[in-house]
Parts: structure tokens; C-alpha cells; sequence
């Protein structure tokens, strides 16, 4: 072994913190040796601890993610929104800033669902709206307005909190590191970001990040896959989605070794390009008027009726409730809100590093406000077009809504039907845009599974080195490696046309991190309520009996950690 070699694995070994590292990786790789043993057993266990989890937990999810939207909300109008995350001034543009956040947080299952999910909700609309027919045209803006509430606020929120508490107390306590535990440094406290409870945060971290990832990264593989074998009529079996993932993975894996300027920063610029040309070549070549009378109402009903749609359970089979609801709602709300957990101690991380010397009001509106502002357009304009098409019978998607075809052909199906029609001269002409889009969208499919992949390659390789901002490439790659293995074992599980497998690793893996978001918004009004402005109450209530001192005046602390307390 070379001297350079040596320093390299010296490097390595130095920088990891072994608990960590040793737990997070011996389960993940557990989990591959148990499928090349025995794929089935795999499956099974999976679906198992999946029914558990749901039938305890579905409850608790909707509640945390509903309570941390408002608390986000609160934050962006209220006084603590001022404070700043550090001294120093932002390292990126805010368009930079906002493209990486973007795209490392979920715009991959933006791409993913966006030609389709509407579509489900317009041949099965929610329980919550028991007046609306399958396949009506009320049910094209109630399937929108359910698609918007699902890709708006509440997936992104559990992100940003995640990133305003990392980032807080890492940016402005001294000695705390850049983890995910630290995002509870008021509860655990700041001496013990070493002890049993922090590691346990950092180890449940890595598992849910590892599972949350892999189960976007699966998505997106299988997008690219069923394209290769829509367009050009390459079927690929198990080898072949092996061989898919490896090249994806190695595109990742030299972005990520790039750095987060020179790779993650310029790929994230180009995605949002993209994205945004794609989704105006939509809105222009469909339905353009009715797409904007759709979008205006969807987003009224989604406004009005968010709170309701936030806590609908369905009540359950207890009690008289409609378990069918119940089933309806675990299979996409609870969904989506575990999927948005399991990624969130990565892209919380991954926030948190690129927002250094921002203010809180400005992670948070761009956290939740900006993101859903470039998301909603998308739903409306693709996700419109897609339920528009299949109204009218320009499009089938037929065999998608009926399970007989995966979801993720959908958007292969929307761009062929699409056509642009110009009268020159009084002659009419037909552009076939819909391949120029195929094309566009196959590219924007690879983009952000690379800019996502390393991403949270970097996120995971800072938690199991103790928070380093900058790990060494050899612990990059081999989180790289382990990610793009685990992803193409769940698209392998989960068969053609079928997403249940990854669906359930989402929210196996995040159902327990409900509560570290929770907390760590807990943390975070400790903190604020107790070193900045006092909001809800004055710094000493009582709430019940009486004290002699009750009505002393309390001194205001002016900066967090102060010892003025």
C-alpha cells in the first residue's frame, strides 16, 4: 500500500465515530445479506413490521407533522424568526441555496408522483370527501387539491425543522457538533452529545436515512428502468436493474466527491432549470385555461380545508369508524408523512450545512413557502394534465390506475399524448413535443437521482464521522456503495409494477423518527422561549397556587447560552 493510500485509510479510520458507524452499517448491510440469503423472508418481514407500526402509529404521525407545520408557520411571522443560525454571512445565493434544498430534499418523488398521483385520487377520491364520484370531473380538482396538500407543506416541514434545530444549536453553542442529535441538545443537554441517548439518535439516524433514501433512489431507478423499456423496448430483469443502479451510483458518487459547490451546487442549478422548462412546455402544450381554473381551486379547497385534511383518520374499524378510510389514508397520507421522516435527519443535516448564517424566518420560508411554491405549479400542471388526458380519453392510463402497470410509467404515457398544434397560413401543423419531453424527462429523472443520492451520501457520511462537515472521500464511497445496493434490493423486492416494498421501508424507517422531529421542535421552543422573547407566556407563570414573587419583573436574556439566566 502506498504512503497515499495509507493516509487516505488512516484518514478514515480516524474520522468515523465507530459506534456509529459500526451499528449503522452492520444493520444496513444485515438487511443485504439477509435478501441474498432469502429475498422472501426479507419481503415478509418487511410488510410485517410494516401493518404494526400503522396500526399503533398512524395517529401519532398526523399530529406531529400538522403541529410542526404550524410551529414553521408561527416562526416565519413571529419574533423568533430573526434569530440568525451563526455569525457569519450565507456561503451560497439564496437561488443556490434554494435549488440544492430543493433538490436534495424530495424532488425526486416530485418527479416521481408528479404525472401520477393525481391520478389515483381522481378514480378513488379520499374518504374525507364522501360526496365526490371516481372518474367525475369533480373529482379531477378534488384529486389535485389532495395531491397539492400531500406535496406542499407538510412533507418539507418535517425537513426544515430538522435543519433549523441542527443548525441552530451546531452554529451558535460552542462545541456542538454538526449531528442530527444535536438537534436535541436542550433535552439531552450539552455535555452529553456523547452519551448512550445521543448515539442512539445518530444510529436511528443513519437507519432511517439509509431506508428513506433507498426508497426515493428505488423510485427514481425504476422510473429510469420501465423509460429504457417504454421507449426503446430494453426489458431489464433483476441484472439489469443491478447494472442500472451501479452507473447511477457511480455518477453520484463523483458528484459527491466533487463537493458540495463544485458538484451538488451546479447540478442542483441545472435540475431546477429543467424542471421548471419541463413543467412550462406542460402547461403550454395542455389545457393551459383550464390547468389555471383547476390550480385556482385546488389550491382554495387545499387552503380551506387543510386541518381536516392534516388529522382525517377515518376513525378506523374501532368504534364504529370506516376502516376502509382508515386503509385509504395509511396507504397515502401516512405514506407520504413516514417517507418525508425517514429523509428527514438527512436532509435536515443536509440543510443545516448549507445554512449557515441565514435567519430562522429565512430557512423556514424557504423551507415550506418557496419549495411549495415551485412544487404546486408542477402537481397542478403535470398532475392536471395527466387527470385532464384521462377525462377526455386523450390518454389511458388505465392499466396504472388499475395496479396492472407501476406508477412510475405514467409520465411516459402523459408526454407521447402530448402534441402542439400551430396554424400557419391558415394551415394546421403538428409538433410531436411529446418525445422532446420523454427525453427531458429521462435526463431530469437521472439529475436529481444523483443530486439526491449525493446528497444524503454526505449527510450519512457527517453523522457516522461525529459531524465532520467535510468527511473523507472513502467514507463517501462507501456510504455511496451501500445506499445504491440497498436501493436496488427494494425495486428488486418490489417487482415491475409494484411500489408496496419500498412504500413500507419508508415507513418503517420513519415512523420512529416522528418523535426525534418532535422533539426536536420541543428543543427548539425551549431554547428561544428561554434565551429570546417570550411568546406565550412571560418568562415566570404561574399556572396554578401562587407565589410571593409572582408579579417581579424578569430579565430578558439577549442571546442564547447566556449566562445572565
Amino acid at each position: 500500500m502506498s504512503g497515499s493510500e495509507g493516509g487516505i485509510f488512516t484518514e478514515f479510520r480516524e474520522e468515523i465515530d465507530p459506534i456509529v458507524f459500526a451499528f449503522g452499517a452492520l444493520i444496513t448491510l444485515g438487511v443485504i445479506v439477509a435478501f441474498f440469503i432469502s429475498p422472501s423472508a426479507v419481503e415478509s418481514g418487511i410488510s410485517s413490521l410494516n401493518s404494526q407500526l400503522l396500526g399503533a402509529f398512524n395517529w401519532a404521525l398526523l399530529l406531529i407533522v400538522f403541529l410542526i407545520v404550524l410551529f414553521l408557520l408561527f416562526l416565519i411571522v413571529g419574533p423568533w424568526g430573526a434569530i440568525k443560525l451563526g455569525d457569519e454571512p450565507p456561503e451560497y445565493s439564496f437561488l443556490s441555496f434554494f435549488a440544492m434544498l430543493y433538490s436534495a430534499g424530495f424532488a425526486a418523488g416530485v418527479v416521481f408522483w408528479g404525472p401520477t398521483e393525481a391520478l389515483f385520487y381522481y378514480n378513488n377520491p379520499s374518504p374525507l370527501f364522501g360526496g365526490v364520484e371516481g372518474g367525475s370531473a369533480e373529482a379531477m380538482t378534488v384529486a389535485v387539491q389532495q395531491t397539492l396538500f400531500h406535496w406542499a407543506l407538510p412533507q418539507l416541514a418535517v425537513f426544515t425543522i430538522m435543519g433549523i434545530a441542527i443548525g441552530y444549536f451546531a452554529y451558535n453553542y460552542d462545541n456542538v457538533p454538526l449531528r442530527v442529535s444535536s438537534a436535541l441538545t436542550p433535552i439531552l443537554g450539552a455535555d452529553n452529545l456523547d452519551g448512550p441517548a445521543a448515539k442512539v439518535v445518530d444510529i436511528l439516524a443513519v437507519f432511517a436515512t439509509i431506508g428513506g433514501v433507498a426508497t426515493s433512489l428505488g423510485f427514481i431507478g425504476s422510473q429510469f428502468v420501465t423509460g429504457l423499456d417504454y421507449q426503446w423496448g430494453i426489458s431489464m430483469g433483476d441484472l439489469g436493474i443491478l447494472l442500472v443502479v451501479t452507473m447511477m451510483t457511480l455518477l453520484f458518487t463523483t458528484s459527491m466527491v466533487l463537493g458540495v459547490d463544485k458538484g451538488i451546487r451546479r447540478l442542483s442549478n441545472f435540475n431546477m432549470i429543467l424542471f421548471v422548462a419541463l413543467m412550462l412546455v406542460t402547461f403550454v402544450v395542455g389545457p393551459t385555461l383550464f390547468l389555471v381554473l383547476l390550480g385556482t381551486q385546488a389550491f382554495g379547497g387545499m387552503v380551506s380545508e387543510f386541518v381536516s385534511m392534516s388529522l382525517f383518520t377515518g376513525a378506523g374499524a374501532m368504534g364504529g369508524g370506516d376502516g376502509s378510510a382508515t386503509s385509504w389514508m395509511n396507504a397515502w397520507t401516512v405514506f407520504y408523512w413516514a417517507w418525508a421522516l425517514s429523509w428527514s435527519p438527512f436532509a435536515g443535516l443536509f440543510i443545516a450545512r448549507i445554512s449557515k448564517g441565514r435567519t430562522v424566518r429565512e430557512v423556514a420560508f424557504t423551507g415550506i413557502v418557496a419549495t411549495s411554491g415551485a412544487t404546486i405549479p408542477w402537481f397542478t400542471f403535470v398532475g392536471g394534465t395527466a387527470v385532464w388526458a384521462q377525462h377526455n380519453g386523450i390518454a389511458d392510463f388505465g392499466a396504472v390506475i388499475a395496479g396492472e402497470a407501476g406508477p412510475e410509467v405514467s409520465g411516459f404515457i402523459l408526454f407521447e399524448a402530448l402534441n402542439f398544434s400551430l396554424n400557419v397560413g391558415g394551415a394546421s401543423m403538428t409538433i410531436p413535443v411529446g418525445s422532446v419531453l420523454i427525453y427531458a424527462f429521462m435526463i431530469l429523472v437521472t439529475t436529481f437521482f444523483v443530486t439526491s443520492a449525493d446528497s444524503s451520501t454526505l449527510a450519512v457520511s457527517m453523522m457516522t464521522t461525529g459531524g465532520k462537515a467535510e468527511p473523507s472521500n472513502v467514507n463517501r464511497i462507501f456510504w455511496g456503495v451501500v445506499l445504491g445496493m440497498t436501493a436496488a434490493i427494494l425495486m428488486i423486492l418490489g417487482g415491475s409494477g409494484s411500489a408496496n416494498t419500498l412504500q413500507q421501508a419508508a415507513i418503517i424507517t420513519g415512523t420512529p423518527f416522528a418523535l426525534v422531529c418532535f422533539l426536536a421542535m420541543l428543543s427548539l421552543i425551549k431554547d428561544f422561549g428561554g434565551n429570546y422573547a417570550q411568546v406565550l407566556f412571560q418568562r415566570e407563570t404561574v399556572l396554578w397556587g401562587s407565589r410571593d414573587d409572582a408579579d417581579a419583573p424578569s430579565r430578558p436574556v439577549e442571546s442564547a447560552g447566556s449566562d445572565d439566566d
